[in-house]
């Protein structure tokens, strides 16, 4: 297995270098992997991936989705070149640039009465059946932790490592859940659940762009950096980033 591990690492940079070997002065090859979030994917991959292969069409984009600890550890290990994290690990391997912040959201279907102007409180959630992450996931962390503090005890229906999932057992009745905003716009806009932030104290996340320290940042890697940084600015100035605050400069 370990072997394994490091020959793929070893392939893969042998790829990268040959598609970054080019004889055209100025155009922009070689192979880009993007690591996201699973409740950032559906809004950001597809116009990041459009706009990357209109400007740069010899560029390969490779888009992994994963949650915020196999992202960091494919980070760490080579196995992809720029992630999306939130509230990551300290580590020495990575540089990580905070770009937002977002509240979590309490998400049920419409006749639950939530909306984004009217946030719930903690306490709340002791009344409400819930389907929740399973450990250790960042998310169940964080409301675990911000619960104890509480002396919160949350009823839990169901669990899932997997959003989809989450949000499909919502939507037949089983229960509500917490998801941040981003990751139920498209279904709040069409009708399908609704959500209210959840405050009392505030339930956020802080998203960072990461980047490995050791390893050379290609040009193909600084210009998926740079768009993947736009994108992500340009949905939260539009308001389709619910509730977020952008941090970077």
């Amino acid at each position: 297995q370990l072997l394994v591990e490091h020959a793929r690492r070893a392939l893969r940079e042998l790829d990268q270098a040959k598609a970054e070997i080019s004889p055209e002065p100025g155009v922009v090859t070689g192979i880009v992997t993007i690591g996201l979030l699973p409740s950032t994917s559906d809004l950001l991959a597809a116009p990041l991936i459009t706009v990357l292969k209109q400007q740069h069409p010899k560029l390969t984009v490779r888009i992994s989705v994963g949650y915020a600890g196999y992202l960091q550890k494919w980070l760490e290990n080579g196995e992809v070149d720029v992630a999306l994290l939130y509230d990551p690990k300290p580590s020495s391997l990575l540089e990580a640039e905070p770009l937002l912040d977002e509240p979590l959201h309490l998400v049920g279907l419409p006749d639950a009465g939530l909306s984004q102007n009217c946030p719930v409180p903690l306490h709340d959630l002791e009344k409400r059946a819930l389907i929740l992450p399973s450990q250790p996931h960042g998310l169940r962390l964080l409301l675990d932790h911000a619960c104890a503090v509480a002396g919160i005890r949350l009823s839990i229906v169901a669990e899932t490592n997997d959003m989809s999932t989450q949000k499909n057992l919502v939507r037949h009745g089983l229960g509500l859940t917490i998801l941040p905003g981003v990751a139920v716009f498209e279904d709040i806009a069409h009708g399908h659940l609704c959500a209210a932030p959840i405050t009392a104290p505030d339930l956020q996340r802080i998203i960072v762009l990461a980047l490995p320290i050791a390893r050379r940042s290609s040009v193909a890697v600084r210009c998926a950096v740079s768009e993947l940084r736009r994108q992500i600015k340009v949905l939260v100035n539009k308001n389709c980033w619910p509730g977020a605050h952008w941090l970077a400069a």
